[in-house]
């Protein structure tokens, strides 16, 4: 199988065109003429995702976050940066990259979110292009704050949560609309207040930013940017299952690689 049938196939499901504006998504490293035997889904591209998939003989990486995402001023080898690239290259390994058309797409990165955490009747939080939008907002039973959270930690294997609160007696708030947007969705805080949620899940909430969310009456949670990882097993599965339906000569595995770069202390 070459890596254009498998992109055309993952693309039927999850077009490119789907990607925001100035977004990264496609074929980043290697050639779409490649023979395809061992495909990867991960998260990051980092060190030990390179020597994960060389031990493993990996064909094609499928990635969330892009390894290119600034240009490049030289591939000189020296700079821990540039030889993440090119171990990739020396080694034939290819790289996809999925960044926002899978957060956008439905039956995506934000409605695997949803079905994680019981919100139920799910629309998109920001339109993106006509029928289509990035986050979601939902419903969930009425229960406090303080209870979701805990909903939250079980749900990704968190060990602790940042509330976006000035005083922690907001815990006990009861709500029950809830927005949420994978990654560092912040800037879309008004379309959260617009669509009447009570509380916005998102990643990377700056200070500055919180002190506004909260001026607005908005309470928020930060579970960090890498609740995203579930983007690995729910990509593994889904082209597990098309790799058996369609007898595809290709093995599916799931990154074991931790690219997690926060730990609490």
């Amino acid at each position: 199988m070459l890596v254009s049938d498998l992109i055309k196939r993952y693309e039927e499901f999850c077009p490119q065109d789907l990607s925001m504006e100035g977004d990264i998504s496609g074929l980043q490293i290697g050639s779409l003429n490649k023979e395809v035997k061992r495909v990867m889904l991960a998260l990051d591209i980092r060190e030990q995702t390179v020597a994960e998939a060389i031990e493993k003989q990996v064909d094609l990486i499928i990635v969330k976050h892009a390894p290119i995402f600034r240009p490049l001023k030289d591939l000189v080898a020296d700079r821990a940066q540039n030889k993440i690239l090119l171990d990739l290259v020396k080694q034939d390994i290819g790289v996809y990259v999925s960044h926002t058309n899978i957060d956008v797409v439905e039956n995506g990165l934000n409605d695997w979110f949803c079905q994680l955490l019981e919100i139920k009747n799910p629309v998109y939080l920001k339109e993106t292009q006509p029928g289509y939008g990035i986050g979601r907002v939902g419903d969930i039973a009425p229960q406090t704050v303080g209870e979701f959270a805990a909903q939250v930690k079980r749900a990704f294997g968190l060990d602790s949560l940042r509330l976006v609160a000035y005083d922690k007696a907001d815990l006990e708030r009861v709500i029950e609309r809830i927005a949420i947007c994978g990654g560092s969705g912040q800037s879309f805080y008004p379309d959260v207040i617009q669509k009447g949620a009570q509380l916005y899940l998102t990643g990377d909430i700056y200070y500055h930013t919180a002190q506004e969310m909260l001026s607005e009456g908005l309470l928020a949670l930060d579970p960090g940017h890498y609740i995203e990882v579930l983007f690995v097993e729910k990509l593994a599965q889904k082209l597990g299952a098309w790799a058996r339906e369609e007898n595809w000569p290709v093995e599916v595995l799931a990154s074991q690689a931790s690219t997690k770069p926060f730990q609490e202390i």
